[in-house]
Formats: C-alpha cells, sequence, structure tokens
C-alpha cells in the first residue's frame, strides 16, 4: 500500500512538495541525491523520514547531525514548524544546498549549522540522524548533543537492534538510559515502515 502524502503532510504538503522538487532537481544535479532515487523519493525518503517525527514533543528543539540533503531534518521542520530545527554538516556544498533550501521554502524554524557534529556545544532536546554511520560511532558523536532527559532519536533500517546490542557498552557509558527499538508508519499501512533507535540521556 502507497501512503497518501496528505496523510503523511497534512496541510503542509505544498512545502513539501516544493522540496521534493529540489532534490530532484539540484539535488540531484550538485549530487546530493543519486539519479535513480527520484522515482521514489516520495516513498523511500519523504515518507520514510517523516514516520516517527510523531516521536517528537511539541516545541523541541533538534539537531540533525550529518543532514546531507536536510533528511531527516528539513522534512521534520517542514511537517512540524513548532520545532526548531538545526541542521549540521561539515561539507561546504551541501550545507550550500541546505541554505538555499530552507530560503526558497521560507522556513523560519531551521538554522544550518556547518561543522562536525563532534565541535558543536550546544545541547538538543533531540539529536537526530540517517543513514550516518553505525550506531557505536553515531553515539559518540550524538550523545553529546542532547540535553539531561532528551533523547538520540537515529533512523535505522532491519539491522536496528543488532547494532544496539553491538552499542550498548558505548551507550551506557555515554549517558545512556532506555534504549529502544521502535518502528513508526504501521498504522499509514507502510510497506516498510521507519525503524528508529531511540535512547535516552539521564
Amino acid at each position: 500500500m502507497t501512503v497518501s502524502r496528505e496523510t503523511a503532510f497534512g496541510d503542509r504538503l505544498p512545502i513539501a512538495e516544493h522540496y521534493a522538487a529540489l532534490l530532484a532537481g539540484p539535488g540531484v544535479e550538485r549530487g546530493l541525491i543519486g539519479p535513480r532515487e527520484v522515482d521514489r523519493l516520495w516513498e523511500r525518503h519523504l515518507i520514510n523520514c517523516v514516520a516517527p517525527v510523531s516521536r517528537v514533543p511539541q516545541g523541541a528543539s533538534v539537531a540533525d547531525i550529518g543532514s546531507g540533503a536536510g533528511l531527516p531534518g528539513l522534512v521534520w521542520a517542514i511537517a512540524r514548524p513548532d520545532l526548531s530545527v538545526t541542521l549540521i554538516e561539515p561539507l561546504l556544498r551541501r550545507t550550500t544546498f541546505l541554505e538555499e533550501a530552507v530560503q526558497e521554502l521560507g522556513l523560519s524554524n531551521v538554522r544550518v549549522v556547518r561543522s562536525r557534529a563532534e565541535d558543536v556545544r550546544d545541547r538538543f532536546d533531540i539529536v537526530t540522524s540517517r543513514a550516518v554511520a553505525a550506531l557505536d560511532k553515531l553515539a559518540r558523536w550524538s550523545m553529546p548533543l542532547v540535553a539531561p532527559g532528551g533523547w538520540m532519536l537515529a533512523l535505522k533500517g532491519r539491522s536496528a537492534a543488532d547494532e544496539v546490542a553491538a552499542a550498548r557498552a558505548t551507550l551506557k557509558r555515554l549517558g545512556a538510559g532506555d534504549i529502544v527499538v521502535a518502528t513508526y508508519g504501521d498504522d499509514w499501512g507502510m510497506e516498510i515502515p521507519t525503524t528508529v533507535v531511540e535512547v535516552q540521556r539521564h
């Protein structure tokens, strides 16, 4: 079953469609998205990214590390204007694209920071990422940015449980409390729901 775009984005759909067009155009031209991804932009990328945004508390501060083309951070900022989203990305060509996209989409709740995650000193309610690194390494980048009581929400694939098992000692050393593997989008009838590793910081 294909999830309807209206179900995923509601009245924010026109902005999401504009972003999809940017990904399919400049995103491909600049090498941020592979040409073969264009036909599956919605199901594999935008809807996959937006599914877990329901997990994010109202008004939360969010950091997306290794943001790349803005997945999931820019998608969350589009779907949830109540969030304050920081896109953290070290590569200039990517931050240039992100800054242009934020301006063109008229998003006032996003800032773009060109930096490596380990050089950022801010703290956030939620730190997210998608397809950045194995959980053990990702935790070392993400957990120091999570405010006490906040969460790391790492979008992962089917190997999430194995990654958690391999990274548990690192996570605990970095201050992890509860560690949960959750799926989102099941109630939308997504063919492949989005898997998220959720780690709370003490």
